[in-house]
């Protein structure tokens, strides 16, 4: 393999970047980015931190995250498996980006930034659901934000194709790692469990 070690070597592999490109991005939360990132109810995100990188899926059943203003975003953290990787990594090195990807759109909407964790009753209070709420929030600054090109999903058929009947499950990974786990009865109980700690 011959690696690409510098960013000269690197430029001269492709063409210049499309004007458009650069004219899209956006310092700050427009209203039609507002209008976008307000009905995404998923979107992915990236942290950095000492032992690496950090890519979490986030989803809600209404907007995923609360635009505050036209620089400002707040992610509640909702139960999940208590790793708190991504929380790890922002209290340590706040940089952040988030993709927000809405089903059917080839269009993804990214946003870069920093953040911090709030604990705050305000911010945790305000997200609440089924009587539950966030035990923290990621609270976002905008850096920039801008539409990314639609060839990925285009060429990914992502919305418009059916998943294969044969993908491995939940429970087979585990099952994987260890032979005892039961990984049929993992599965077939898991929607079931998981509609109870949603929030």
């Amino acid at each position: 393999m011959t690696e690409i070690a510098d960013i000269a070597a690197l430029e001269a592999l492709y063409d210049d970047a499309s004007p458009r490109s650069l004219i899209k991005v956006v310092r700050r939360i427009t209203p039609l980015y507002a209008t976008w990132i307000n009905r995404s109810r998923f979107c992915v995100l990236t942290t950095v931190g000492p032992e690496g990188t950090d890519g979490s899926p986030r989803g809600d059943i209404g907007p995923v995250v609360r635009v505050v203003d036209d620089k400002t975003l707040h992610l509640p953290d909702w139960r999940g498996n208590n790793r708190m990787d991504s929380l790890r990594n922002i209290v340590r090195d706040g940089r952040v980006s988030l993709m927000f990807m809405m089903p059917g759109s080839t269009s993804v909407v990214r946003v870069n930034g920093t953040a911090v964790l709030s604990a705050d009753a305000a911010n945790t209070d305000s997200f609440k659901q089924n009587g539950q709420h966030p035990r923290s929030v990621i609270v976002i600054t905008i850096a920039e934000a801008y539409f990314q090109c639609a060839k990925a999903l285009m060429r990914s058929e992502l919305w418009t194709t059916s998943p294969a009947d044969d993908l491995p499950t939940a429970g087979q990974f585990l099952e994987e790692q260890e032979a005892e786990f039961d990984a049929q009865s993992y599965d077939e109980t898991y929607v079931a469990y998981a509609k109870e700690k949603m929030w």
